[in-house]
């Protein structure tokens, strides 16, 4: 009987998925509730229940829910900041005047990123390959490959493998192996070290 209330609570609070102006590689995962507006996601990425506007997301990428990634901002050194002062549609359906505003700065999350639930990732910033970015975190600065942010604001926690791990990382670009060779060093991704020995022995 729990197990039949369960399933009918999750149809009941399921949430569509909301997709526009967008390219999501057919190997992703869009969950429900995600709102994927003016995008484009990588393959074995997947999303759930977050906001992603105006981004660019890479392969391998993991997004938990209630995350809010790019987005519009506000002319802040303007006499107001509100939209209705500057060209475009808004909400308000209403322009007082013909002023350019550049309200949707792209966003940019590399390949294999993992970005915990709740984050808020802020509008024309750029999430490096490999990096984590730990839950219920504000970002609002770029985040180099392979390094681990929590926050709010986020800031550097530490480096997720030593310098010379992550410069052969970046150098070897796994996330554009064919799925054929995935297969082939797939058990080799538990140990770093043994995977990039395998990798370059292979060359």
């Amino acid at each position: 009987m729990s197990k039949l209330i369960y399933i009918v609570s999750r149809l009941i609070n399921r949430r569509p998925v909301s997709i526009k102006n967008s390219k999501i590689n057919k190997k992703a995962v869009i969950g429900n509730g995600a709102q994927i507006v003016d995008s484009c996601i990588g393959k074995y990425t997947y999303i759930y229940e977050s906001s992603v506007i105006a981004t660019n997301i890479g392969s391998f990428c993991s997004i938990a829910a209630d995350c809010t990634i790019g987005g519009g901002s506000h002319p802040d050194k303007w006499v107001s900041t509100s939209p209705v002062f500057y060209v475009g549609r808004n909400c308000l359906r209403k322009n007082f005047s013909k002023n350019k505003y550049n309200e949707y700065k792209k966003t940019i999350i590399g390949n294999d990123v993992w970005i915990g639930s709740k984050c808020l990732i802020k509008s024309g910033i750029s999430i490096g390959d490999g990096s984590i970015i730990g839950m219920g975190s504000v970002v609002t600065h770029d985040v180099p490959p392979y390094e681990i942010w929590a926050g709010n604001p986020a800031r550097f926690i530490r480096k997720r493998f030593d310098n010379e791990t992550i410069e052969k990382l970046k150098k070897i670009e796994w996330w554009n192996f064919s799925e054929e060779k995935l297969f082939t060093v797939g058990d080799y991704f538990n140990n770093p070290q043994n995977f990039i020995d395998y990798v370059e022995n292979e060359k």
